[in-house]
């Protein structure tokens, strides 16, 4: 008979059981001292189900009772038990980088318009992110194309649970429609997606340059919160610098297209070619979007536009940009009658709630006989700022930023081929980020390390001083201070030496992270450091 399963990987509980079984005088019941010995010595099971259970259970017991024995013999600290908990797994398991998003590739415009964060709100979410249990640090990334958080996680698992979770309350999206859509990374993959987002690959107009523009806003909105931390922090940074060597090392940018010109062309294909110039333009929103759209229509041959804005200063300076081409100022207000003598109305607006519905269209005059009688209504916002039911309107066409597809399709192999050229730049910069960040792990060492020096140094200092006696005047008090931080840095420096590195030589980066294990195991610095992880994560769950 095989020894049992219930064994495998225990050696602690077969020496136990084996203990129980060796003497027929033994005090365990008669059917286990009569237990025959299987191959090796190892006794067999009993048959009987109860004896089995007993036997393990009593096994078992007594392996309890020797741990805590020997823990209570040894002095074991609270902080060595935890150690053995399951706690441990999140102090010593290196917390991920996580991206939990959805995209143009991944989601409609309906989904992505609901889980939309207006950027003033960015600084709340990332509070409320890092408030989560297993959230450390946070950062959004709300665009008309993408929604995507990026989170320092302690639990890979737990983190994602806790994120998706939130993105259901604040948006109103049940958890299983959005796990449906999403996408999930996690540290390298995270950090490539990032690189490449930045650099205009996974836009959908390839090699576009306004999401770089929208990075570096994450950055410039992130300082000073206290969850946008060195991780997700130092990711972003390094994200803007892979996203200007992309475009100043290869030409994916030239002759690039934004959202803003793939929804000039279009407006441009939906209309008649004879119509193309003398089309009435009208532009709702002055933002940058907006401002591309009529610097797109200009380069196109338009004359004429008229822009309805909350204010008319940006209007004005658009306008001194712009001397090419005509602009019209239309006060907010006078939105609906602009809209009634255009044939294509653009929005771009921030607003959270349609500007037009089918009662606001539907009782406006047709559009000139020139375009086929049809208005178009291309909107790039996201939330959308015209309601799909526009498009039940017999007069009326709508078209959403998930339509501009069909523009960037036709150059999608030729910027594929630019693109190429971009990934061995970006794989470059994946590695060193990879590896400045493994380089951080040394950092708690550095400061452990040289505080159990200073600590030292004081303490013999002092003792120093007592035997000196109290006649010692300031000038010799400051010599010996001098001396022993002297000795204390001479001696610091080698080590000191050892655990910093660049992280550009991934040879150097390995000795590195040995010499921390080293003088962690050594100096005994593995404890405060795993002290100060807990005292971190009680301190997060606390918020």
């Amino acid at each position: 008979m095989a020894v049992s399963s219930a064994f495998v990987g225990c050696p602690k509980l077969e020496t136990l059981l084996n203990h129980h079984n060796l003497s027929p005088s033994s005090s365990s019941s008669s059917s286990v001292s009569q237990t025959p010995l299987g191959l090796n010595g190892v006794r067999v099971l009993p048959k009987n189900n109860r004896t089995r259970r007993g036997l393990i259970q009593k096994a078992r017991c007594e392996l309890s009772a020797s741990s805590d024995s020997a823990s209570n013999a040894a002095s074991i600290s609270a902080l060595e038990q935890l150690k053995n908990s399951a706690a441990d797994r999140y102090t010593k398991e290196r917390s991920s980088i996580v991206v939990i998003g959805l995209s143009i590739h991944t989601a409609p415009v309906e989904m992505r318009e609901k889980l939309a964060i207006p950027e003033a709100e960015w600084p709340r979410a990332i509070a409320e992110l890092c408030g989560l249990n297993h959230i450390e640090e946070a950062a959004v990334l709300s665009t008309c194309n993408r929604m995507e958080i990026y989170v320092l996680a302690l639990s890979q698992h737990r983190g994602v649970k806790e994120v998706t979770e939130w993105m259901s309350k604040t948006s109103g999206i049940p958890v299983s429609e959005i796990c449906q859509h999403r996408f999930l990374l996690y540290n390298k993959d995270a950090t490539q997606h990032i690189f490449e987002v930045s650099a205009g690959l996974d836009s959908l107009v390839l090699g576009e340059g306004q999401i770089l523009a929208q990075v570096k806003q994450v950055v410039k909105v992130g300082q000073g919160v206290n969850g946008f931390g060195r991780n997700i922090s130092g990711l972003f940074k390094h994200a803007i610098t892979v996203g200007k060597r992309v475009r100043t090392e290869t030409n994916i940018a030239s002759g690039a297209v934004s959202v803003s010109s793939a929804a000039v062309e279009l407006a441009l294909m939906k209309l008649p070619q004879s119509s193309n110039v003398s089309a009435r333009m009208c532009v709702i929103g002055a933002g940058k979007m907006g401002k591309l759209v009529i610097k797109h229509l200009m380069a196109k041959g338009c004359t004429k536009v008229v822009v309805v804005n909350r204010s008319e200063e940006r209007v004005s300076a658009i306008r001194e940009e712009m001397p090419g081409i005509e602009i019209i100022y239309r006060p907010l207000d006078e939105m609906l009658a602009c809209a009634s003598e255009a044939d294509v109305v653009f929005t771009s607006t921030a607003s959270e709630t349609p500007l037009f519905l089918k009662e606001h269209v539907e009782n406006l005059p047709q559009a000139s006989p020139e375009v086929g009688g049809l208005r178009h209504f291309v909107d790039i916002s996201v939330p959308r700022n015209v309601g799909s039911c526009v498009g039940e309107v017999e007069t009326a066409r709508v078209y959403n930023v998930d339509d501009l597809k069909e523009v960037v399709a036709a150059n999608k192999e030729d910027r594929m081929r630019k693109a190429m050229e971009a990934q061995t730049i970006i794989t470059e910069e994946s590695t060193q980020f990879e590896a400045w960040r493994d380089s951080l792990e040394t950092v708690p060492t550095i400061k452990k390390l040289r505080a159990y020096a200073e600590r030292i140094r004081v303490a013999e200092l002092e003792k120093c001083m007592s035997k000196m006696g109290d006649d010692i005047n300031k000038k010799t008090t400051r010599a010996v201070d001098d001396l022993s931080r002297g000795i204390v840095n001479r001696f610091l420096h080698g080590p000191m030496q050892h655990l910093r590195c660049d992280g550009s030589d991934s040879r150097t980066l390995s000795e590195t992270l040995e010499n921390m294990h080293a003088l962690n195991r050594m100096y005994g610095l593995e404890k405060d450091i795993l002290e100060e992880k807990l005292k971190a994560m009680a301190e997060q769950q606390q918020k």
